[in-house]
Parts: C-alpha cells; sequence; structure tokens
C-alpha cells in the first residue's frame, strides 16, 4: 500500500479507518493477504492502536475478516455482488439526483459541490488513488443529502464501502479517471440549470462505466 504517513491529527482513528478503507476499495489491500496492524501502523506513521480499532470498525462494514492475534484479510465481493450494486445505484442513485436537480440548488451548494469535484480531478493528477475514492465518495453521498433522506445516503454509503476499483493505478486507466472526474464539474453545471434530462444522462452513463472500467482482468 502507498500511502503518505498519517502523522499526529485529533481523529488519527477516523483518518486512518478511512485510508485502510480506500486502501481496500482501490484494490491496494488485496484480498487473501494476511495483513497486521503493526505492519500498516509502519507504514502510515501511527501506533498500531488506531490501526486495530479501524481494522475492528471496518469489520462491522463487511470490508474484512479479522484473524485473531495475527491481523485480518481483506474480504472479496463476488462479481455478482458488484453487479447487484451497480443495479442499485442506477436504481437509486440517478433519480435521487434527477429530482435534486428538478428542486434546485443553491450558490453555496454548488460551491461546495466544486470544492468536492476539484479534489476528484487533483487527486487523478497527483496520483494519489486512495484519496481519490475518498473524494469521489464524498462528492456522490454530498450531492445525495441534497434530497433530503438521510436514511438514503446511509444506505448509500454501504454500497459505496463494499464496491471495488480493480486496477485503479494502471496506467491505462489515467484517461478515464481524468473524464470521470470532469463528469462532476459537468453535473454541477448540470444541477445550477435544473437540466433534468441531461443529469439523468450524465450520471447514468457515469455509474455505468464503473462496472465496464473495474471488471477483473
Amino acid at each position: 500500500m502507498s500511502v503518505d504517513r498519517l502523522g499526529d491529527v485529533p481523529s488519527r482513528r477516523s483518518q486512518v479507518t478511512e485510508t485502510l478503507r480506500a486502501a481496500i476499495i482501490s484494490g491496494q489491500l488485496e484480498p487473501g493477504t494476511l495483513y497486521s496492524a503493526p505492519e500498516l501502523a509502519s507504514q502510515l506513521g501511527v501506533s498500531p492502536t488506531p490501526v486495530r480499532e479501524a481494522m475492528m470498525h471496518l469489520a462491522n462494514e463487511g470490508l474484512i475478516e479479522v484473524a485473531r492475534h495475527k491481523g485480518f484479510r481483506v474480504t472479496e465481493p463476488s462479481e455478482r455482488d458488484l453487479d447487484e450494486q451497480l443495479e442499485l445505484r442506477l436504481l437509486i442513485e440517478v433519480p435521487t439526483v434527477v429530482a435534486v436537480a428538478r428542486k434546485g440548488i443553491t450558490p453555496a451548494q454548488a460551491a461546495t459541490l466544486r470544492t468536492l469535484a476539484s479534489a476528484t480531478l487533483t487527486t487523478v493528477e497527483a496520483g494519489d488513488f486512495t484519496r481519490h475514492v475518498g473524494a469521489d465518495i464524498e462528492f456522490h453521498l454530498t450531492l445525495l443529502e441534497l434530497h433530503g433522506n438521510q436514511q438514503l445516503v446511509d444506505m448509500m454509503r454501504v454500497l459505496r464501502y463494499r464496491s471495488r476499483l480493480y486496477g485503479l493505478d494502471a496506467p491505462e486507466k489515467a484517461d478515464y479517471l481524468l473524464q470521470a472526474a470532469h463528469e462532476h464539474e459537468e453535473l454541477v453545471a448540470l444541477l445550477e440549470g435544473r437540466d433534468t434530462a441531461s443529469v439523468k444522462r450524465l450520471l447514468r452513463a457515469h455509474i455505468a462505466q464503473v462496472r465496464g472500467e473495474w471488471k477483473r482482468a
């Protein structure tokens, strides 16, 4: 796993959890490999304690299996699992965002979304794929929050956490990642214009392409 050392931060456990979760989703932590808390703590530059706490949290999310006194292994969803997750995203996320577009967003909401969209672009350009995963999830969940249904947001958060993006750091994925990041910016502009038809068309294509790009090699 290639990530920056975390150093001393107030919410270290939360940051460790987010970093490990993104590393799992991006495939940097691989299924079947046994990872130990001291090993990961050394890479992150923290003590083993917040790593162990993060491992328990991720186990509750179903992302890892704990091997007692040894460490943990990443769970691997089946292709069917991933296809079903995509289907749910299309069924739930697209009409929800269309409803947001129909209602319209405020200048402050648009500014927030643009900041998050920019983060998805800058992390790709920097080759920081672990943080890119987190930025991408944050953009989509913040967008869904504008609909005002917190249970829906929580449901989609679980779906995104259980997804997998195989080969995220492969050179041939660079163009797609840049395109997807620019689509976030385009989506914000369409929301401002209340262009529901274009929002629906863009978001469906944006989500559907995920399974085409991230199938196992």
